[in-house]
């Protein structure tokens, strides 16, 4: 089975250039028919009263020598016999141009017949002269000429209907691609530019309903943004009101367990927030700084606090991205890493020209079937992680968040010794950006 491209601009260049072929075809083709029959009328009209003069001549003429006046009658596509055998004979169909014109020219005194000849012989007809001397007419229908330059000019003019046809397609889905790639390029954690307004009326139609729902999920996520913050700060209030009292509780059990309550909402309050504002990282302006010395001063941060935290392999050049949010990447990997197995590791390193920060710990690991799972907001692992210890399940999403903002990719997976392997990869343009820097 042929299948046809399966772009929006291949179809459409191939649908106009077979049209535009086929037209040309059938124009040259009526145009040829309409030569070739006026051509073969003009040559019957021509050769009839031709014949009719040369009948006239050959009367006046004695028998003998008749024959060698025959040679100077011939014309390109017919020629005179005279007095030979010519087997059966009979009388011309009506529709035979040929007869038809002989006979209009030589009157009604001459009887103009047909004598059987081979299928692919020439066609001959035969007239008897006023003393019974037969005399036929052997002629073939001549093609049609063809000049040398017309094959060229047909290729030249298919050329430009090609041509013609490609660039018009082409200004034609040039904004519908750029549609295309602003949609797929649409996320919450980029800012993206305006689609321009511009091509035909409906692909400029698409593109300004492109652009206000753009612009609606971006006021959707400031106004998520906004009422996260208020509803924080709203909790705040009657949450320190609520530690304020617990603190004058006699008993301590009970004292522990609301306080405990109590900073498990402040906690989730903050995750929250930290979560809706993810979804800006693209809103920090991109800078070019030393990634290892980002990493050096998180490792810093965690070997101050006494966590066990250690760096391996440098990035070795400079790197064009938003830092902060790198950095709170890594640190929700590490405090992930801690929170499940009690120690980190972070490789740093360079593939392909990309810069690759892990984050590997030797906890129990994440189920193949749920790797995915638990970069959504609020999924817990209850049968593989310890479900007090679980967190509100939002750190893994907050870094997917955040390394979507930077252009960054973020996988997880199940390390072969045992523990989880988290990685963020930056794209290469951007450590290629970085080394032409320097």
């Amino acid at each position: 089975m042929i299948r046809g491209p399966r772009t929006l601009f291949g179809r459409l260049v191939a649908i106009l250039l077979c049209g535009l072929v086929a037209a040309q075809a059938l124009t040259f083709g009526l145009l040829w028919y309409e030569r070739m029959t006026a051509s073969r009328t003009m040559m019957y009209a021509y050769m009839g009263r031709d014949v009719a003069s040369s009948v006239a001549m050959l009367e006046r003429l004695p028998a003998g020598e008749r024959a060698a006046w025959l040679a100077m009658l011939e014309r390109r596509n017919y020629h005179y016999r005279l007095g030979v055998p010519l087997g059966r004979r009979g009388p011309a169909a009506p529709d035979d141009a040929a007869a038809a014109s002989v006979a209009r020219w030589l009157g009604p005194r001459y009887r103009v017949d047909v004598a059987a000849t081979a299928p692919d012989g020439p066609r001959r007809l035969v007239v008897d002269l006023r003393d019974g001397t037969p005399l036929a007419i052997e002629f073939a229908p001549a093609g049609m000429p063809l000049a040398q330059w017309l094959p060229a000019l047909l290729l030249a003019q298919l050329g430009v209907l090609g041509l013609s046809c490609w660039l018009a397609v082409r200004v034609a889905t040039r904004p519908l691609a750029r549609l295309a790639q602003a949609a797929e390029a649409l996320s919450p954690a980029r800012a993206a530019a305006p689609v321009p307004e511009e091509g035909p009326a409906e692909v400029a139609q698409a593109a300004r309903s492109f652009n206000a729902m753009q612009a609606r999920i971006a006021r959707h996520l400031q106004e998520r943004t906004r009422m996260l913050a208020a509803i924080a700060h709203d909790l705040q209030t009657p949450v320190t009101r609520m530690r304020l009292r617990t603190e004058l509780m006699d008993d301590e059990t009970e004292r522990d367990r609301w306080q405990a309550d109590l900073a498990a909402m402040q906690a989730l309050i903050k995750e929250g927030i930290a979560y809706a504002r993810s979804a800006h990282a693209a809103a920090e302006p991109a800078v070019r700084f030393d990634p290892d010395a980002l990493l050096d001063a998180v490792v810093a941060d965690y070997a101050d606090a006494g966590r066990a935290v250690s760096l391996h392999g440098t990035v070795g050049q400079p790197l064009v991205s938003r830092p902060q949010a790198l950095r709170r990447i890594v640190t929700n990997l590490v405090d992930n890493a801690l929170k499940f197995a009690g120690a980190a590791d972070i490789v740093a390193g360079l593939t392909n020209g990309g810069v690759t920060i892990a984050v590997l710990d030797r906890g129990p690991g994440i189920p193949a079937g749920q790797l995915h799972a638990v970069l959504q907001p609020f999924y817990r692992l209850e049968d593989s992680r310890n479900a007090e210890t679980g967190g509100s399940g939002l750190g893994l999403a907050i870094a997917q968040e955040l390394a979507e903002g930077i252009g960054a990719v973020l996988t997880l997976s199940n390390r072969a010794e045992g523990g989880l392997r988290a990685q963020v990869t930056l794209p290469p343009a951007q450590g290629q950006a970085a080394a032409k820097g320097d």
